[in-house]
């Protein structure tokens, strides 16, 4: 098999993927957090370092296909790197490390494991190989301007949105409280809203079926566990705000 067909069989395996998730996590929400099961096989590893784990094939990922690659000194496939290498020097080195509490199954940590490999492995092949080379004109083509804005935007939602919930305990304090300020003041679960936000942006920089397997799979996760997120304060808090949405301000 040649790595294109390889490549076009992986692409498409991605979005069935992403369908299958989809309808998975309609009736049964990814088993980490609060959503946790004990019928899901573990042994358990710390949140800290279970999130270090699953996010690591992708800054080395992309690391490892651009020096493959024949881009290097292509200023576009540059500049992408270093959105990319910005975003998950967050991800990988300081989000883990933000206080919190719970565990994380090893199985699920393997599964996010292996799907960051095949996402890192089809972008920056993409970006850095199979994709067109394209030239410094592309950064002021609407497409990059408005992923850019988007993906920005979306990584500082997501971050605000992570400290507030991280601040929401005491040391020892353990439960749950109604987060509030900032995105929250709109919806249930604007950190979730902010990661769809980058990869949005970020599909449209690229502007790559390859990015898109990204948004597509963390869509198929992120959207039914924000309704049920949603729907889990509404049973627990009496006082939640009403007029919060679940997931895109002032429509659902």
């Amino acid at each position: 098999m040649t790595e294109p067909t390889f490549y076009s069989w992986l692409l498409w395996g991605m979005f069935a993927v992403a369908a299958g998730t989809a309808i998975f996590s309609v009736f049964v929400p990814a088993p980490y957090g609060r959503y946790g099961r004990t019928w899901w096989s573990g042994p358990d590893l710390p949140s800290w370092l279970a999130w270090m784990l699953m996010e690591l094939p992708q800054p080395v990922g992309l690391g490892l296909w651009f020096a493959l690659g024949d881009r290097q000194g292509n200023t576009v496939a540059l500049v992408l790197l270093a959105m990319w290498m910005f975003h998950y020097a967050y991800r990988t080195l300081i989000y883990p490390f933000i206080p919190r509490s719970s565990t994380m199954s090893l199985s699920v940590v393997a599964l996010g494991f292996l799907l960051n490999s095949g996402f890192s492995y089809l972008i920056g092949r993409w970006i850095f190989h199979f994709g067109p080379a394209r030239g410094v004109e592309w950064l002021w083509d609407p497409r990059f301007l408005g992923g850019t804005l988007c993906f920005f935007g979306g990584f500082a939602l997501s971050v605000s949105s992570d400290l507030i919930l991280r601040g929401l305990r005491k040391p020892g304090e353990k439960g749950y409280k109604i987060p509030r300020g900032g995105g929250f003041r709109f919806v249930t679960s604007p950190n979730y809203l902010g990661e769809l936000l980058e990869w949005t942006g970020w599909t449209l920089v690229t502007w790559s079926l390859g990015s898109a397997t990204l948004l597509a799979v963390s869509a198929a996760n992120l959207v039914p566990r924000a309704r049920r997120n949603h729907r889990w304060y509404h049973e627990r808090f009496p006082d939640y705000p009403s007029e919060r949405k679940a997931l895109v301000p002032f429509v659902w």
